[in-house]
């Protein structure tokens, strides 16, 4: 099972406002030793989110998509996922009552009542309409829940609410979860070009089994200009061999290696 990230709105591709989603959640998949697979940058349209919300449920992937899940009239999300699974929309039951726990106590901060009837309140119960047969993300900030069905995974834009949020869908799949310790190790290579590094690269993937070649090349690095840093990620258990590998492979094609990295 891979692990995508959807991030919806308008106002992040418009540059009004900076994604904060992406680097978060890459944080809380290290914690706990997984990687994201891929992620997604969807505007506010509901035809295209319900076009890649039916390839995100029919991925087997576990995916979190954050925005949209509002009852704004910009807010798309939750119309765009039912229609992706081909189910109606319906008032969760667990949502509403905590909405409602919400809206009580925003009334008893105010100074008022309470009622369920007024149409703020009916509004906020819009926040609890999900696809038929969803379940409950739970939302420690201020109660109103996101929603998942399947291993796709629905909240709100707000950082302070998504992001633990984030956490709580991860902790869902502790099967999914590695002992945290050396994922990647790298070099720093001088004197080569990736082409010419590219048959050793071939040939480490080749021989290990689960470990990926990684090469990212820099012009004008500030520390060391013009290089490449090149690695190996992957499974724990061949990780030091593949690496020692490379490096044994880059050393016999005479380039020089300024400094190893361990993350």
């Amino acid at each position: 099972m891979q692990v995508g990230l959807i991030i919806i709105g308008d106002e992040i591709l418009s540059g009004k406002r900076q994604d904060s989603h992406l680097a978060r959640f890459i944080a809380l998949l290290s914690e706990r030793g997984m990687q994201l697979a891929w992620a997604q940058y969807l505007g506010d349209d509901r035809a295209l989110l319900a076009a890649r919300l039916r390839e995100a449920f029919a991925s087997g992937d576990l995916v979190v998509s954050c925005g949209g899940i509002g009852a704004t009239p910009d807010d798309h999300t939750r119309q765009a996922a039912a229609e992706a699974l081909g189910r109606p929309l319906a008032l969760h039951p667990e949502a509403r009552e905590l909405i409602w726990q919400r809206i009580v106590k925003m009334a008893e901060e105010q100074g008022t009542t309470a009622d369920p009837e007024h149409a703020d309140s009916r509004r906020r119960f819009e926040m609890g309409v999900f696809p038929q047969g969803a379940g409950i993300v739970p939302n420690p900030y201020n109660k109103i829940p996101g929603f998942f069905v399947g291993d796709v995974h629905f909240v709100p834009g707000f950082p302070v609410m998504a992001h633990p949020m984030m956490a709580w869908v991860l902790d869902r799949y502790p099967q999914l979860h590695r002992q945290v310790g050396v994922l990647e190790r790298s070099l720093i290579v001088q004197g080569a070009m990736e082409a010419s590094l590219t048959p050793l690269m071939e040939a480490v993937e080749a021989e290990f089994g689960g470990i990926k070649v990684f090469s990212l090349p820099s012009v004008d690095h500030p520390q060391w200009g013009r290089c490449i840093e090149l690695g190996v990620k992957g499974d724990a258990a061949q990780l030091s061999p593949a690496y020692d590998a490379l490096k044994r492979g880059v050393t016999a094609f005479g380039a020089s290696i300024s400094t190893e990295m361990v993350r």
